[in-house]
């Protein structure tokens, strides 16, 4: 029986916010353009359905609307197609948004390169993306993943080291907390413009699938601002009604071989909420001969042995834990801690307030969970762990960093974790998977009872 503690552990506790630091004062996307130039900024995108046939394009212009048109079309080809969209604005306190467009292009083609262009005139601009492969049980495909990334220097090695990594994340899998805006005075809606720029590099070449954390709520009634998440639901869609959902907060899509479900933590998740009620219909549903692989997304994590957010997911994990284990997720990824932790295959899922069966134990159908909002935002690394070392964590370490979730098939994942000091190539921690559903092996030999 072991488990892993990194000594590793990176001495600052703040990060330098972008705008101060030298090097990002040297680059365009922090300035705000000069007032009546069309500059079209802040391009992403997201998977637009549930299988992967649709992209969500959005991008922010600022003095003028122009027009909410993509034009795309498939590598090598002279044909070319058009979709329209829409757009909206809307005021934060003392800060009013440029006009943010989305449109949404579907019909597409599995595994193909697409280019698209936005904008009018001489301020179009021209991105591409690549389509994932039909979803069946056997498809391999390769996932990235980011939490609570924000806009410092520390963020911009977090993504330059995804962008720079061998293994080549094809889509992200974001666990929330974006811009941090609300950490600046009246919550400085001008960052999430910042943010939107800074992250451009890869948002608009490949797909990042978004979850609300605490930093998108955004309620803030002493300043008048009393609608929450107003900010992140005006800037990031998502394609929530495919699934079933009420709200963009939670949904699901599929991927390859990957069935993905976005939980919300800062949602109402108890008995017979609307975020319990779809859940409790939406894993029934899940076929793993067809999406082998059943992955969970939520922001704060239900099992944590850092001191900041201790217990903060408890409430989540009475609600959901036996659901997960019922029907064997594969994985369960959230950030909120700054930091990196993995866990044992376990549940606590025996207790009631007679046996005192309150410690978690080894169960070969519960998921791993993985902790990694360590992707360098302004609040610093959260370093403070309890201690001993729970059985329950395998590892843990306060570093900046990044993950990679590799499926090559209907039985077998391979997960890493790369830290910004390392090289590209470098894994500080890894662990191959067995699917739940199709190869139910323990992938430890560490028994906890």
């Amino acid at each position: 029986m072991f488990y892993l503690v990194s000594s590793a552990v990176q001495r600052e506790t703040h990060s330098l916010s972008c705008p101060s630091s030298p090097f990002f004062l040297s680059t365009l996307i922090y300035f705000v353009p000069l007032p009546r130039l069309q500059v079209l900024l802040c391009v992403h995108i997201t998977q637009g359905d549930s299988v992967g046939q649709a992209v969500i394009v959005s991008w922010v212009t600022q003095d003028e609307p122009g027009l909410s048109t993509v034009i795309y079309w498939i590598d090598n080809s002279t044909e070319k197609y058009s979709a329209e969209g829409n757009y909206l604005t809307y005021s934060y306190y003392n800060y009013s948004s440029g006009f943010i467009h989305q449109c949404t292009i579907d019909n597409l083609e599995y595994n193909t390169k697409y280019y698209y262009e936005v904008g009018i005139g001489n301020t179009t601009r021209q991105f591409w993306f690549v389509t994932p492969p039909p979803v069946g049980p056997d498809v391999p495909y390769t996932f990235g993943l980011i939490g609570d990334l924000g806009q410092t220097s520390h963020s911009n090695s977090t993504l330059t080291h995804y962008q720079m990594n061998p293994m080549n994340g094809q889509t992200m899998l974001y666990v929330g907390d974006l811009s941090y805006a609300d950490d600046y005075p009246f919550h400085d809606n001008v960052r999430w413009d910042t943010w939107g720029r800074f992250i451009e590099k890869s948002t608009a070449y490949q797909p990042w699938i978004w979850t609300a954390g605490n930093h998108e709520i955004d309620l803030a009634p002493e300043i008048g601002e009393n609608e929450a998440f107003k900010p992140y639901t005006s800037r990031f869609y998502v394609p929530y009604k495919s699934s079933n959902s009420i709200q963009p907060f939670w949904y699901s899509i599929k991927r390859a071989s990957a069935y993905i479900i976005v939980l919300s933590s800062y949602s109402a998740f108890g008995a017979y909420s609307s975020q319990y009620t779809w859940l409790q219909q939406e894993l029934p549903e899940v076929n793993r001969t067809e999406t082998p692989w059943l992955i969970v997304l939520m922001h704060s994590p239900l099992y944590n042995s850092y001191a900041g957010g201790y217990m903060e997911g408890e409430p989540m994990r009475v609600a959901f834990e036996a659901w997960f284990v019922q029907y064997k997720v594969d994985v369960v990824f959230s950030g909120h801690i700054h930091a990196y932790e993995r866990s044992e295959r376990i549940s606590n899922i025996a207790y009631n307030i007679t046996n005192a069966l309150c410690t978690p134990v080894t169960n070969p159908n519960a998921p791993v969970y993985i902790t990694i909002g360590d992707g360098g935002n302004i609040e610093g690394l959260t370093t403070e762990m309890t201690e001993p070392q729970p059985q329950y964590s395998a590892f843990r370490e306060a570093s900046y960093g990044h993950g990679i979730f590799a499926i090559k098939n209907r039985t077998k994942a391979y997960f890493s974790w790369h830290r910004n000091q390392d090289g590209y190539a470098v894994e500080a921690d890894s662990l191959w998977f067995n699917n739940r559903y199709w190869y139910p092996v323990n992938e430890s030999s560490n028994v906890i009872t």
